[in-house]
């Protein structure tokens, strides 16, 4: 939860670069001009792996033993990089749109607290109302809990793992179209 939700931070950084005029300055080089947004989401799913390291290690202090072993805990955390490289191209795109890196967090807030604590991240959902249970089975972060669970416990399906993989290309191809249409129409 805390690695998707510094992914809000991409559009933030963008949002404010455009404020100050950074991002013009970016333009006026003789560079692939999709890099300056390429290589900051690049830079930021560093970001993505050192929480992910520190919140794997805090686990493990606390005594966290996952059964899927080493290879199990690698993959959960690149599944992880993964949707969290895929959401950011959504704040990327409200960092074009938005004025103010302000409006940018508070709208992100609105989308990110309702999809993260609506899911199976703290309770059972077999637990739930029965219409909220279904709210929960479709939410994609319930997806990526469940596929992360079952690699670091050795009991993922390839059909969870395909669900989160083929949820972040769609997040990828949708946004990253609109981030690109919006990047070239600012020019």
């Amino acid at each position: 939860m805390s690695v998707v939700f510094i992914t809000i931070y991409t559009g933030i950084t963008l949002n404010d670069d455009i404020g100050e005029g950074i991002f013009d300055r970016f333009r006026t080089l003789a560079i692939w001009q999709p890099s300056v947004i390429v290589g900051a989401l690049l830079c930021d799913a560093v970001r993505y792996m050192i929480a992910s390291m520190l919140v794997l290690g805090l686990g493990l202090v606390l005594g966290f033993r996952p059964d899927g072993g080493v290879i199990g805990v690698i993959s959960a955390v690149a599944l992880l990089l993964v949707f969290s490289f895929s959401l950011s191209w959504l704040w990327t795109a409200l960092g074009f749109v938005m004025r103010t890196s302000e409006s940018l967090m508070m709208a992100s807030m609105m989308i990110m607290f309702p999809l993260t604590f609506v899911s199976n991240a703290f309770v059972n959902p077999q637990t739930m109302p029965g219409w909220l249970e279904t709210v929960v089975d479709v939410n994609p972060f319930s997806h990526l809990v469940t596929a992360m669970r079952g690699l670091m416990h050795g009991t993922a399906t390839t059909g969870e793992i395909g669900v989160v993989l083929l949820m972040s290309a769609g997040l990828m191809i949708v946004f990253g179209s609109v981030t690109m249409y919006l990047f070239h129409r600012e020019q």
